[in-house]
């Protein structure tokens, strides 16, 4: 990526593709007074060999609004998620698909007097830290085939700007205030603003749900005001300013359930049956047996591309269509109904369960623990799209495994991670067992395996 910002207006003198020609009168519609704004643009384009996939990120001079809490800010715009060209040079349309490219273009709003830069009698320049995290999140949604939605979560891990002592080192995504949507010839654009936060801010979101800590940061100027603007110099989380929100965000935490879906965590299975039988035992040895003989076997053509877990899977909290977790799976797999089921589950995970069942079970939704191959997904009565159903709760399709928890189960599996502390931050050292004998279910805790769960 070239580092010398450019003009919009140098980078295109040719009459630019039609989805590129949208974004840039909307962008000028919304800034008038900056028709050539500063410019990173990549110098070998995506279609033509290059690692990024934004062709450009236009850098505008917001000068908000004082008076009704918008502070002065740098506002980054990206040009590329979306279909620029129409020509099939990057984005494939789908018949049917009304959204441009992957539908969405993102966007970041920096704190001015905080963000670093110095004018030293020249005219200030913003930083150019914000198009390389751009870029980053643009190749994340490329590799994988990801979509961002409002209110989805990214654990960065490290400060956004590379400092050492910035606070501000994860992600949520919103929508651009401002911006909001476009139509093109192509389809439709949203427009995904990038939001820094803290890791309370982040685990709180991961917990409950991204739209509703969003809600939170914009009543204070502190913590992004009205158009979530990023303070790399923040220090304080929204809830340790406002600790009375923690207390809201238990309320409604208990009143709506959460919109974390699932977590990366070893586990095992095998079938509990009635009686010995002369079909082969199925486990999750075997199965991952099975997967990676396949996955190294396998015919593109009998390959199902599935999206992986978004960050956040708030977009599907009831339905498992469209939403396998497993990056492979048999084109043509046919689900398979177990007896009963023993599931162990890893020690770091265990603290997971409570918020599985009282969380979304309990609401109406599904909860998934991913292990390197497979999957395993406890899912509620009302779920649509789901294999398994009251008269036959345990079944696997592919190397899917798919648990139902009656309604009636609910409050007993509570009482008993209760009285086992699951809502605690208990590590346990010896071997942990659950069994409901009529449901034929078994949850045991125990795994050599230390790895920590990251949130899907």
């Amino acid at each position: 990526m070239a580092k010398a910002p450019a003009t919009l207006s140098q980078s295109t003198r040719m009459q630019p593709p039609p989805g590129l020609k949208a974004l840039i009168d909307y962008c000028q519609s919304v800034y008038p007074d900056q028709p050539n704004p500063l410019q990173v643009t990549t110098v070998l384009k995506y279609w033509l060999g290059g690692q990024d996939p934004l062709d450009y990120i236009s850098m505008y001079d917001n000068k908000g609004d004082p008076e009704n809490g918008i502070p002065p800010h740098w506002h980054y715009i990206s040009f590329g998620l979306s279909d620029l060209h129409g020509d099939g040079r990057v984005h494939t349309r789908e018949i049917n698909d009304e959204r441009s490219g992957m539908g969405f273009e993102l966007t970041f709003r920096l704190i001015q007097s905080e963000s670093g830069e110095k004018s030293l009698g020249k005219s200030k320049q913003p930083p150019t830290w914000p198009a390389n995290l751009l870029q980053a999140i643009a190749r994340y949604c490329f590799q994988t085939g990801n979509m961002l939605y409002f209110g989805d979560n990214i654990p960065w891990r490290k400060s956004l700007n590379g400092s050492d002592t910035s606070c501000i080192k994860n992600i949520l995504i919103t929508q651009d205030v401002q911006l909001s949507s476009i139509h093109t010839v192509f389809g439709t654009v949203e427009f995904c603003q990038i939001v820094g936060v803290t890791d309370e801010e982040l685990e709180q979101a991961s917990r409950w749900n991204g739209r509703g800590v969003l809600n939170y940061l914009q009543q204070d100027i502190q913590t992004g005001g009205k158009w979530w603007i990023t303070n790399m110099n923040r220090s304080l989380s929204v809830f340790e300013l406002c600790p009375e929100l923690l207390l809201n965000l238990q309320d409604d935490l208990e009143k709506q359930g959460s919109d974390l879906a699932g977590v990366n965590a070893e586990f095992t299975f095998r079938e509990i049956r009635e009686r010995p039988c002369i079909k082969k035992e199925i486990n999750s040895e075997s199965l991952n047996e099975q997967c990676v003989s396949d996955e190294n076997n396998c015919v593109v053509r009998n390959e199902v591309k599935c999206e992986g877990f978004p960050q956040s899977m708030s977009m599907s909290s009831s339905s498992l269509h469209k939403s396998c977790p497993l990056r492979y799976q048999p084109y043509s797999a046919d689900s398979i109904s177990l007896d009963g089921i023993e599931i162990t589950l890893a020690p770091y995970a265990a603290k997971y369960l409570i918020l599985a069942i009282k969380d979304r079970v309990r609401h109406g939704r599904h909860f998934t623990f991913k292990a390197e191959h497979l999957a395993l997904t406890l899912v509620s009565e009302t779920v649509s799209g789901a294999i398994v159903k009251k008269s036959s709760p345990y079944g696997i399709i592919g190397y899917w495994i798919q648990v139902l928890i009656p309604n009636e189960l609910v409050p007993r599996m509570l009482e008993d991670f209760h009285n086992l502390q699951l809502d605690s931050n208990t590590e346990y050292k010896e071997r942990q067992e659950l069994y409901w004998p009529e449901y034929k279910l078994k949850l045991i805790i125990d795994n050599p395996h230390k790895l920590d769960p990251i949130c899907l």
